[in-house]
């Protein structure tokens, strides 16, 4: 009997991260939604979308209830239902100590890293429920687990970002729904080679690994995982 394709839909897709978890995911034979803040972005890196309705591209901003209600209907339209929801979206700011750290700055990595998980899961998780099924992946960070100098306001809204993954897998696990995170260090990336110029990337996490582990969060086989975010150390 021929395995049912699974639909996934990918938050920040256009970036290094979401095309390595896109590429992983349409390898695999699913229908993917894409989504990312800029729909060029999206049509530069993924050719021919829609052809056969297998790749659907979806410009949102994952900070907004409005923009993924609408998006979310859009694509619940299409596929009819969602399997996987893997939230890759996401930002990162450093610089200021944390007794002055701006209010500004504050709110945008909140929104950024946890209230967008909020917003992106919203529509999706009542048809998990409904159907029994369904597997929610949230990249968060290695740095999650502690304060780092000069990132006080990311650090914690990867941590408010893991707390609500914990909270939504309590919340659903027991209708079969899975909610997890892989929790990267840094990872291999144009943006960081280019930002920390002299370091050696080979102790990084290559995209492709975090990609993996990911679709292993995902399969049949994390079914008894639940609330957990597999740390990625790479050798750093």
């Amino acid at each position: 009997m021929e395995a049912a394709v699974r639909h996934v839909v990918i938050t920040g897709a256009a970036g290094a991260l979401g095309r390595a978890v896109a590429s992983r995911f349409a390898g695999e034979g699913c229908r993917l939604a894409l989504i990312d803040h800029k729909l060029q972005h999206l049509q530069s890196v993924f050719a021919h979308p829609e052809a056969d309705g297998d790749m659907l591209l979806r410009e949102a901003d994952v900070t907004s209830e409005t923009a993924m209600a609408r998006v979310g209907a859009e694509i619940l339209g299409k596929f009819g239902a969602v399997d996987v929801v893997v939230h890759v979206a996401g930002g990162f700011e450093m610089g200021e100590a944390t007794h002055d750290i701006s209010r500004e700055s504050w709110m945008r990595m909140m929104d950024l890293n946890a209230w967008s998980f909020i917003a992106v899961t919203r529509p999706f998780i009542p048809g998990m429920l409904a159907r029994g099924s369904g597997k929610v992946v949230a990249v968060t960070a290695r740095s999650a687990s502690a304060g780092v100098a000069s990132m006080g306001a990311y650090c914690a809204s990867k941590s408010a970002l893991q707390r609500l993954v914990e909270s939504l897998s309590r919340e659903v696990r027991g209708a079969g729904v899975n909610v997890n995170s892989i929790a990267p260090g840094v990872l291999d990336t144009p943006a960081n080679r280019r930002d920390m110029p002299g370091t050696d990337p080979s102790v990084w996490v290559s995209t492709g690994a975090a990609a993996r582990m990911i679709a292993m969060l995902a399969s049949d086989g994390a079914g008894v995982v639940h609330g957990q975010h597999w740390v990625l150390d790479g050798l750093s």
